[in-house]
Parts: structure tokens; C-alpha cells; sequence
């Protein structure tokens, strides 16, 4: 017996539990019968036992080079080093299922078990919508692309990985993204039981609120590490390049930012129940549409898999989804009735809809943007692409209009704020960024929308360190020494601060991104041995080349002394790599070295036996804030997310107390 034959009965059987658990779920509810609720639980678990043991096969069908298993013998071979062969796991497209699969089992089981305490009113129906996306997936891995086929004949070696794939960055941002995309089914599911039985008070928001946080910051992860890998593997001096694969990963981001932000609305006032709602099932919905796009390969892309026969399942998954909640929403449309009407745009729930406004003004935009080439294909029969620069036309100003509400929004009160006051709290943040706007120019900026971007930057940067301190000031004048009283601060209202974080890495990562689309240097030069190129300030010579050969792999190194403002910086090794069977397909070694708050990057772009090689040369201000911003958004994603037990205490008791009505099913 093969683990590909344990890996097929596994993965059939966790089908079958799914359908039971769905159907158990449902019954349950309808019926009444607690026990029939509790196998329905159990079988979620169960689910996720035979996902685990499916796993399992799979990746030691990889570890032991079973190449009669057709997609092992696709994206594995003997010359790979195991931790990439293991990560070949995810490499194509029947192992991302399953691990999609598997991801959604092991979180449907924590949900299970996390809210195993709560009453049966809701738990029923979000076990059945968790079961019903899974059951689709296993369908589609049982009967359509199923990473366990094996072949007539097993070849001796497999093809092997993608030379591109063979790098440290796959071990961790693939599994990351995916994991983000799943990670939404979890709120949606919480919606979808909430329409079902009618409980649309804040009871649900509350509990939804901290698995979205919890899937935002996944997503957030997963966007960070592409676009870190994309920096240092591809050669091409970016981070992100507007690609459609890219723009699928980042509408549900915002939407589920956009929700984050109104859900606090509703909390505190009341408010934009019919908004709140939407958000989480066009989330979910776009994370079905970045799932569909890559594995369709309906969109031409340097990250999607092959046009493939699984894009017209998923296309009719993703048209059932939204017929299914835009039914069950416009079901429950009586019942979200706000509780108040916003009273003017000056005040902190007006700021929270602008803010709103200009998130899915973005989302739009990018969707508009990713899906124009098949719409242009179908009404006019031609395929017309869309460009980085739209993007950057269109977003950039929304992004920046975004920022400023950003920094003005914390500053207002709940209901209507005076502009007296509003004045009073934005007065030192704004002579700041008024001080930013005035000397930039005088250090050589005359980049109208970079001057523009940095001051909005230092107004939000402001407002923020401006809260803190008034916090911490009024802490310390009861007694507590200043770290003390920041610490305290931060713990006894962790989602106020904890979004303070998140703003604050937001607005490192702004002026990083400002800073290296703004002033980017970017030069070519061919050296001959002991040569000599200048670049700002840089001085580039080269040195010679070496090659040599390990496990069948060609490494070719260059080698080039740098210096910088006239002293020796060191020395760097820009090169390539030949992995066999791929000699047409080298990957380069990138060599980026930081300097202060710049990067220089060198590309070996070719080079003539040993004493001439080429290089492409780019000089990126600000780019570690980039990355320095997305570890400060994940820290206060996390801060935020951190449970409280006060808080903990008052779900339980409200979902005893919470009146249940269930639709007919």
C-alpha cells in the first residue's frame, strides 16, 4: 500500500464527514435534538483527523520520491533539497487545495472548540456553513484534482520545483497567503448563522470581530512575505507590481480593514448594521475570487497556475456564495434597522464612514482594474491589460486621502465635534506637518506629491504619539512611572492602542513606499575586471567571477567592492543560479545591502567569461521602513486581537441571555 492510497481513503472519508456534519447541523437545529448537534461537532473534528492524515501522505509520498504519484513526480525531484521538496507540498495547484482544505478543517475545529461553551442557538448553523465550503473543496479534490492520481509508469526522477520556487520564501509566504484566504470563511460562516437565525445585535459583531482581526493579520503576513520575496529573489528593484495575482490577495484585506474600522461604529452607536454585514460577505466573497483566479488561470499572470478545467467549479461555488448571502441579506434587511442616524461627517463615526469610503473606493479600483482584461475579451473580443500606472494614478490619491483621515479621525469626539475642539487636539500635529511641507523643499524635495504625502504622514504620526502621550501624562500624574503608565495603558484599552500600532506601521510603511516610487536611482553599466561605475554617491568595481557546481546546481558568482562617499563599504556577490533541467530559466542572486535608510540593490543581468559582467544597479530610499512598518502593523493586529477576560465574561453572559429566531430552513 502506497501513502497515496491512505492519502485517497482519508481524503474521501473527511468528504463524508463533512456532508454528516453539515446535515447533523442542520437537522439538529431544525429538530431540536442535542445529540444529533454534538455528532455534528465531533464530525467537524474528525474532519479535520483525516485532512491531517491526508497531509501526512502527501508530503511523505514527497519525502520518499514516490514519482508514481503524478503531482509529486510534476514538482518534485531527487536533486531538491528536502525542506523545498517538502514545500513543493503547496507548489501547484492540487496541494494548495488541500492544504486550503486543510487549513479551513483545523480552524472550523478551534471554533468548535473555542466556542464550545456557547448556546446551541448559533453554533449549529456556523458548523453547517463552515461544512458546506469544505464539503465543495473535498468534492473538488475527490472527484476533479486530486493531488494523490498516480501514473501507469513512474518516471525515475521527477520535474521538479520551479527554480523560482527554490527559495526560502517558500517556505513561508505561500502557506501564508492561502491560509489568509481561508481564514475568512470563519467570519463569514458567523454572518451566515447570524442572518439565519436573526441574532443581529452587537453580540455577533463582538464575537466576529476577533476572528477577522485574527484573518487580517494572517493576510497581512502573507502580503508582507510576498512582498519581501518578490524584493529579493526577482531582480527587478520593486516590491509589488500590481499583478492581478497580487490585487486578488489584496481586495479582501480591504474590506476586512474597512470592517474593522465601521464594526466599531456599530458598537459604540449603533450604526452602519447594514454596512457592517455587506463587508463580510463581500470578503469572503473576494477571497473565493483570489482562490478562483489563480487556480483558473483565467487571468494571465506570472503567479497563476495553468488554464485549468477546475475554474468553471469554483466559478459556479463563487456565483452560489453570493446568491446565497445577497438572499439571506436582503431576508434580514427589517432587522438591521440602525439604532442611530449619523448626526454630522465632523465626528469619530463620520471619519470611520469616510474612512470606509475611500477603502472600498480602493478595493473597486483595484477589482476593476484585475478583472478589466476578461471583460475587454468578452465585450470586444481583444485582451487590453491594464497597467502598474493606473493603479498608481487612480490609488494614490485615495491612499493618501486615506492617511489624512487616518490622522484626523482620533482626534474627534463620538457624535459631533466642534471645530473649536478639533482645532485644540490637530494644532501640534498639523504645525508639524506644516514644518514637514516647508523645509522638505529646502533639503531638494520638490516632488509635489511626495512633499504632499510626507507631511499627511507626519500629521497622522503626530496625532498618534500625541494620544499616547496625553495618556500616558494623565497615568503618571496619578503616580505611575511613564513606562509603567504606557504599558498599563496600552493593556487596559488594547483595541484603541493596538489600532494605534497599526496606524503607526501604516504610516512607516507609507513614507517607505513614498520614498522608494519618489526617488528610485536606477542605472545599468557593463565593467570590465577592475573597473569602476559611480552611482549616487556609490562607487561600484569589479572584481572577477567564480562558478561552481553542487548536487547538479551551478552557482556563478560575480564579485565587486563597494564604496560609499569616498570610504570602502565592502564587498558584494551578485549572481545566478542554473538548476538542472531548467538552464533556459536561471534565478538570480540579488545583492541588497542597506545603508542607513537605503538599499542598494545590484542584479547580475549577464556577463562574458570572466572579465566583463553587467549589472543593473538601484539605489531605494526608505525601503526598510517598509518592512519595519509591516512588523508594527502585525504587533498591534496582535495587541488588538488579544483577548481580555472582562471582556471574554460579558460575550458568554450575553450570548445566555440573547434571544434566538431561526429561519425556516
Amino acid at each position: 500500500m502506497h501513502f497515496s492510497d491512505l492519502g485517497m481513503i482519508a481524503q474521501l472519508l473527511a468528504l463524508l464527514f463533512a456532508l454528516y456534519a453539515l446535515a447533523a447541523s442542520l437537522l439538529g437545529a431544525r429538530y431540536a435534538k442535542p445529540a444529533l448537534l454534538a455528532s455534528g461537532r465531533r464530525s467537524v473534528l474528525l474532519v479535520a483527523a483525516f485532512l491531517l492524515v491526508a497531509a501526512f501522505a502527501l508530503a511523505a509520498s514527497f519525502l520518499t520520491h514516490d514519482f508514481g504519484v503524478r503531482y509529486v513526480a510534476e514538482h518534485a525531484s531527487r536533486a531538491m533539497p528536502w525542506q523545498y521538496t517538502l514545500s513543493a507540498f503547496y507548489g501547484g495547484q492540487e496541494g494548495s487545495l488541500l492544504y486550503w482544505t486543510l487549513m479551513l478543517a483545523l480552524f472550523a475545529g478551534i471554533a468548535v472548540l473555542a466556542h464550545r461553551r456557547t448556546p446551541a442557538g448559533l453554533m449549529p448553523f456556523v458548523v453547517a456553513a463552515l461544512m458546506g465550503i469544505e464539503s465543495f473543496f473535498l468534492l473538488v479534490l475527490n472527484a476533479v484534482s486530486s493531488p494523490f492520481d498516480r501514473l501507469r509508469i513512474a518516471p525515475s526522477d521527477g520535474a521538479g520545483l520551479n527554480p523560482i520556487l527554490q527559495d526560502p520564501g517558500m517556505l513561508v509566504h505561500p502557506p501564508m497567503l492561502l491560509m489568509g484566504y481561508m481564514s475568512f470563511s470563519v467570519p463569514f460562516a458567523f454572518a451566515a448563522a447570524a442572518m439565519i437565525t436573526g441574532r443581529l445585535d452587537a453580540g455577533w459583531l463582538r464575537a466576529i470581530r476577533r476572528w477577522m482581526l485574527a484573518s487580517w493579520s494572517i493576510q497581512t503576513t502573507g502580503l508582507l512575505l510576498g512582498m519581501w520575496w518578490a524584493y529579493h529573489v526577482l531582480g527587478w528593484g520593486g516590491y509589488w507590481g500590481w499583478d492581478p495575482v497580487e490585487n486578488a490577495a489584496l481586495l479582501p484585506w480591504l474590506t476586512a480593514t474597512a470592517f474593522l474600522h465601521s464594526t466599531m461604529v456599530q458598537e459604540r452607536r449603533g450604526s452602519l448594521k447594514v454596512w457592517n454585514l455587506g463587508l463580510v460577505l463581500a470578503t469572503f466573497a473576494l477571497s473565493i475570487f483570489g482562490t478562483f483566479e489563480v487556480r483558473s488561470g483565467i487571468i494571465s499572470s506570472v503567479h497563476s497556475f495553468s488554464y485549468s478545467a477546475i475554474g468553471p467549479y469554483f466559478l459556479v461555488f463563487l456565483a452560489v456564495v453570493v446568491a446565497f448571502s445577497i438572499g439571506l441579506f436582503v431576508y434580514r434587511l427589517p432587522r438591521l434597522r440602525a439604532e442611530h442616524e449619523l448626526d454630522t461627517v465632523v465626528s469619530r463615526e463620520g471619519s470611520f464612514l469616510v474612512n470606509n469610503f475611500l477603502l472600498t473606493g480602493i478595493a473597486f479600483a483595484v477589482f476593476w482594474g484585475t478583472v478589466f482584461p476578461i471583460l475587454s475579451e468578452t465585450v470586444r473580443g481583444q485582451t487590453m491589460t491594464v497597467g502598474a500606472s493606473f493603479y498608481q494614478q487612480v490609488t494614490g490619491p485615495l491612499f493618501l486621502a486615506l492617511l489624512f483621515v487616518m490622522g484626523v479621525g482620533p482626534l474627534l469626539a463620538w457624535r459631533r465635534a466642534s471645530w473649536a475642539s478639533v482645532w485644540r487636539n490637530i494644532r501640534w500635529p498639523a504645525l508639524a506637518a506644516a514644518l514637514c511641507a516647508a523645509i522638505l523643499p529646502l533639503a531638494g524635495v520638490t516632488n509635489l506629491w511626495a512633499n504632499l504625502g510626507f507631511a499627511v504622514c507626519t500629521l497622522v504620526a503626530g496625532t498618534i504619539l500625541y494620544e499616547l502621550w496625553r495618556g500616558v501624562r494623565v497615568r503618571h500624574a496619578h503616580g505611575e512611572g511613564y513606562p509603567r503608565a504606557l504599558a498599563m495603558l496600552v493593556a487596559r484599552h488594547r483595541q484603541r492602542y493596538g489600532g494605534y500600532l497599526v496606524h503607526l506601521g501604516l504610516v512607516a510603511l507609507a513614507v517607505g513606499v513614498i520614498g522608494s516610487q519618489s526617488f528610485q536611482t536606477e542605472r545599468d553599466f557593463t565593467l570590465h575586471t577592475g573597473q569602476t561605475a559611480t552611482v549616487a554617491g556609490y562607487t561600484l568595481t569589479y572584481r572577477g567571477i567564480s562558478g561552481v557546481e553542487t548536487n547538479g546546481i551551478q552557482t556563478i558568482t560575480t564579485r565587486f567592492t563597494v564604496g560609499r562617499d569616498g570610504r570602502p563599504a565592502g564587498d558584494i556577490l551578485p549572481g545566478e543560479r542554473i538548476f538542472p533541467g531548467f538552464e533556459s530559466q536561471p534565478t538570480s542572486i540579488v545583492s541588497i545591502t542597506t545603508y542607513g535608510a537605503q538599499d542598494f540593490y545590484v542584479f547580475l543581468s549577464g556577463y562574458e567569461g570572466t572579465n566583463q559582467a553587467s549589472v543593473k544597479v538601484f539605489i531605494n530610499p526608505l525601503v526598510p521602513l517598509i518592512w519595519l512598518g509591516g512588523l508594527l502593523m502585525l504587533a498591534g493586529g496582535i495587541v488588538c486581537w488579544w483577548p481580555e477576560r472582562r471582556r471574554a465574561a460579558r460575550l458568554v453572559e450575553a450570548a445566555r441571555v440573547a434571544p434566538v429566531e431561526v429561519a425556516a430552513i
